[in-house]
């Protein structure tokens, strides 16, 4: 029979540990940042495509009408049946007299210039969506995934709630003016880094200039692709309610933004507007890297245990947006449980990282075991106890 003393009642008490994240100065520079620019929009949204952080914004909450744009959601749910298997690269989809009436060629709406009762594969079709912005492409995805574009909007809504896009409501797959059919600029975002990060293996067709089907060689309608080698996507949109839109990304330096633009007056004017947002939040901010995964953070004595000290690290990269310059301004304050019993698994949370910039937060996340602590040996475990008397 195993013996054990009484254990004294837990308690805890938070220490706070101030460290500078770069080499310390006596005197932290003040970094000056101007105002962000005014578009000629009706909304417009900046944010750092890796942390969220929302650098511009304008009206981003205001519901609107999305125009193509929607077909980014069109595009996510057909890379999301291709991840799960539901759905192939190389299945063939069969064109119907609907979605060619509706979205083809006579329609009079951008078009991807499908053959009624022809039979396409599901990749080139999705270049359609994507790159000529093929109202018969999105309407001949929707009715083969879902059997038909009003079921496949019921699925829309779904993944869109999933995304936390919480202001949208789809009514069909192209962005056809519908009532009710509206999202947001922040809802916009949302789905462009849904695009980004969870499906990288299409994200890549956003970028793509040009693509040809049936004889007919079209340009992506996003003129930053031939402007900004910088940009990488993502997509456009147009209707007279919506007036011209566009969401567009760009990679500079390590950092990914996410531009959002509804509401512009020509399809010059929301490529240069757009131009206007990427160039402002490139030229004052950065996306700065805190820690890594696995870095040493502090440690706690765990009572009972062999060894009798936990290392704390993160389970994840820590990422900030900042101003450029302001690195040496960043603190963290780490917050750790003063008391702990063995056993300790192996990422027990055992405490919390914030890290401020000047007073405000910018991160946090919880600290965690580094590896696992098992309980001591009778011995040890006694003169621990008899330790903590004295301690308490």
């Amino acid at each position: 029979m195993r013996f054990l003393l009484p254990r004294a009642a837990l308690y805890l008490q938070n220490i706070a540990l101030f460290v500078l994240l770069c080499a310390p100065q006596a005197f932290a520079s003040q970094v000056i940042i101007p105002a962000p620019p005014q578009l000629a929009a009706t909304a417009f949204l900046l944010i750092d495509a890796d942390t969220g952080k929302v650098i511009v914004e304008h009206n981003a909450d205001q519901a609107l009408p999305p125009a193509s744009l929607t077909k980014m959601m069109t595009s996510y749910i057909v890379s999301e049946e291709i991840a799960t298997g539901r759905l192939k690269d190389t299945d063939l989809v069969r064109v119907s007299d609907d979605a060619w009436r509706r979205g083809g060629t006579k329609s009079g709406s951008s078009t991807m210039f499908l053959e009624a009762r022809s039979e396409v594969p599901v990749i080139d079709l999705l270049r359609g969506v994507i790159i000529q912005s093929g109202n018969d492409a999105s309407i001949a995805l929707a009715q083969h995934i879902a059997g038909s574009e009003e079921a496949f909007a019921d699925v829309m809504n779904q993944q869109a709630q999933l995304l936390g896009m919480t202001n949208t409501h789809f009514r069909n797959a192209t962005g056809w003016p519908a009532e009710g059919h509206m999202t947001t600029a922040r809802d916009l975002s949302l789905l462009a880094q849904a695009l980004i990060n969870d499906h990288p293996e299409h994200y890549s067709l956003y970028s793509e200039r040009y693509f040809k089907h049936n004889g007919i060689n079209q340009p992506n309608r996003n003129k930053l692709l031939f402007t900004n080698k910088y940009v990488d996507g993502l997509k456009t949109g147009h209707t007279e309610e919506a007036g011209y839109c566009l969401v567009a990304s760009s990679v500079r330096q390590n950092m990914r933004l996410i531009s959002v633009v509804m509401g512009a007056r020509s399809e010059a004017s929301r490529a240069a507007e757009s131009q206007k947002l990427l160039a402002y939040g490139f030229r004052y901010y950065q996306t700065h890297k805190l820690y890594s995964a696995g870095d040493i953070l502090g440690n706690t004595r765990v009572w009972g245990g062999d060894p009798e000290r936990l290392d704390l690290t993160i389970a994840q990269d820590i990422y900030a947006t900042i101003p450029r310059g302001a690195q040496d301004n960043v603190k963290a304050e780490i917050e750790i449980e003063r008391e702990r019993e063995a056993p300790v698994a192996k990422g027990a949370v055992l405490g919390r990282l914030s890290v401020m910039l000047e007073g405000a937060l910018i991160a946090e996340t919880d600290l965690v075991a580094a590896s696992e602590i098992a309980e001591a040996g009778l011995l040890d475990y006694l003169w621990d106890s008899i330790e903590r008397l004295f301690v308490e």
